[in-house]
């Protein structure tokens, strides 16, 4: 027969899993985000853009796991199943009718085999269901090259496949396209701080240049995955989670080209403000929320960098953005953009959660009275009870009730305690009474006695210790028995449910 108790956590770790699992997702579109849109004008005056960044798809780069190994497998599907489901369950239930990628797909690009990152690809594009994603938004998906698919300007000259490889699967690293009144235009950053007679830092400037030349454009966004320069400690703003991370160059010791960077340099950035005027700036590549002011020659420009995507980032809190790009024009430049960061569920204090709970309901089910009545006054005893078996001293029954001790001393002067049968002598207070050459006192006999009954305890319950002890046995096995049969009962009905939530967000819909 199943218990109340047995039925109450079934259901407590059915709607927890459905939670964690499943509705935590839903909070997005349904309650916590929104497409940022002047609510004078209709939703059709804007094109609305989903802007995602950093997914940084685990491989064997990221925990130096050994290549198709269990451990890395499972990393890789719990990272990977939280970002499917952020992509099907909060990003496209707002509809978007454009989405873009930051960079940073991959975590070890540069680095993989052909054949290792043709499955990260495959992986990419199953996890983002860029398929239906294409279809949906007719094509409109784009895509920023990061450090971690292409490396920086050190790698280029070594490994030019690098950057072939990653314009085959995803297009040109540099390139521009308009959404409504505004023009996006995205800039390959890994490349520009590098050497000027260096090819693909060469293409990425005349790319520059060619833009700038036209004066007549509108409103512009510059997209670029390694944020603009900032000086050290600047503020980040109140959606920033981390520390800020300051300035770092690393360069290759013979040509000197830049081998890592956490912004572009001061140069670089004034050129691309100066040069391409944009009204506000999107970057990634800092894994974590920061919303900082640029002054350019025309004017203070807006840079927001997003956050990661995916929970194994380093960022608890992940996060995606609503842009929207309007269809009219506007005489203030600025305000053709709009933006809205949303957070995801913290998947980190999900896993926390479960733990916790496990452990309330390994409790509850160890001390819960079986009547399931006055919990209170059960668990005390039921904590003394286990805790009884425990105990080394084996309690015995008190057999000096009709014995008396007397003090012999020997040849040597050593003194012995005789117990003998008690001899009832009816005494006074002030009577001494006789024992061959011993003599001793009512008082002191009375005293040894006390000292004896001391020094051998008796059970307060006045049953026998070895029967206690085997009582206190028999009753924490009854009790473990139970643990297990509730937890059996609980794992029964809530691990398959959490089994289909996995498989069924992981499948193809």
């Amino acid at each position: 027969m199943i218990s109340n108790l047995t039925v109450f956590f079934c259901l407590i770790w059915a709607l927890t899993l459905l939670s964690g699992e499943k509705f935590a997702f839903w909070l997005p579109p349904y309650w916590t985000c929104s497409w940022p849109m002047d609510t004078i004008h209709k939703p059709g005056d804007y094109v609305k853009i989903a802007v995602v960044a950093d997914p940084q798809l685990m491989d064997r780069t990221s925990l130096n796991l050994a290549p198709k190994s269990l451990a890395l497998e499972i990393v890789q599907f719990y990272t990977d199943i939280f970002m499917r489901r952020a992509m099907l369950a909060s990003i496209m239930p707002f509809k978007p009718d454009m989405v873009l990628f930051l960079g940073d797909h991959f975590d070890g690009g540069p680095v993989l085999s052909d054949e290792e990152w043709q499955d990260s690809l495959n992986r990419f594009r199953h996890i983002f269901d860029i398929k239906t994603l294409e279809k949906v938004t007719n094509n409109q998906v784009y895509f920023l090259s990061g450090n971690h698919d292409i490396g920086y300007a050190a790698y280029h000259s070594r490994k030019p496949e690098v950057i072939s490889r990653y314009e085959k699967a995803f297009g040109s690293r540099n390139y521009h396209f308009r959404a409504g009144e505004v023009e996006f235009v995205a800039v390959d950053a890994q490349t520009l701080d590098g050497h000027p007679q260096q090819k693909q830092t060469s293409a990425s400037w005349t790319f520059d240049n060619n833009v700038s030349r036209d004066s007549l454009s509108p409103p512009r966004v510059l997209l670029t995955h390694i944020p603009l320069y900032r000086p050290d400690r600047t503020s980040c703003g109140s959606k920033r989670s981390s520390p800020v991370i300051n300035q770092r160059i690393s360069r290759a010791t013979g040509d000197h080209e830049i081998m890592y960077q956490n912004y572009l340099t001061k140069e670089t950035t004034n050129k691309l403000l100066d040069s391409i005027k944009p009204i506000l700036v999107l970057s990634g590549h800092d894994h974590d929320q920061c919303t900082v002011t640029h002054i350019a020659k025309h004017g203070a420009v807006v840079e927001q960098t997003l956050g990661t995507i995916s929970w194994q980032q380093g960022n608890l809190y992940p996060s995606f953005m609503l842009l929207t790009a309007s269809k009219l024009t506007f005489s203030n430049a600025s305000d053709a953009v709009s933006t809205h960061l949303c957070l995801l569920p913290a998947q980190t204090f999900i896993y926390i959660w479960y733990i916790l709970l496990f452990v309330v309901t390994l409790v509850v089910i160890l001390v819960w009275p079986t009547n399931g009545l006055n919990i209170h006054l059960h668990i005390g005893e039921n904590m003394r009870n286990m805790l009884g078996i425990f105990k080394s001293n084996t309690k015995v029954k008190d057999e000096d009730e009709n014995c008396e001790y007397e003090m012999v001393w020997d040849a040597e002067g050593s003194m012995h305690l005789i117990k003998k049968p008690l001899k009832i002598v009816p005494s006074h207070s002030n009577e001494r009474v006789e024992r061959g050459n011993t003599t001793m006192r009512s008082a002191a006999k009375k005293q040894v006695m006390q000292e004896i009954n001391v020094s051998m305890p008796q059970d307060v319950s006045g049953q026998l210790g070895p029967v206690k002890t085997k009582s206190n046995v028999r009753f924490v096995i009854r009790r473990l028995v139970r643990v297990f049969l509730v937890l059996s009962v609980v794992a029964a009905v809530n691990v398959p449910i959490y089994i289909m939530l996995l498989f069924t967000d992981w499948i193809d819909k």
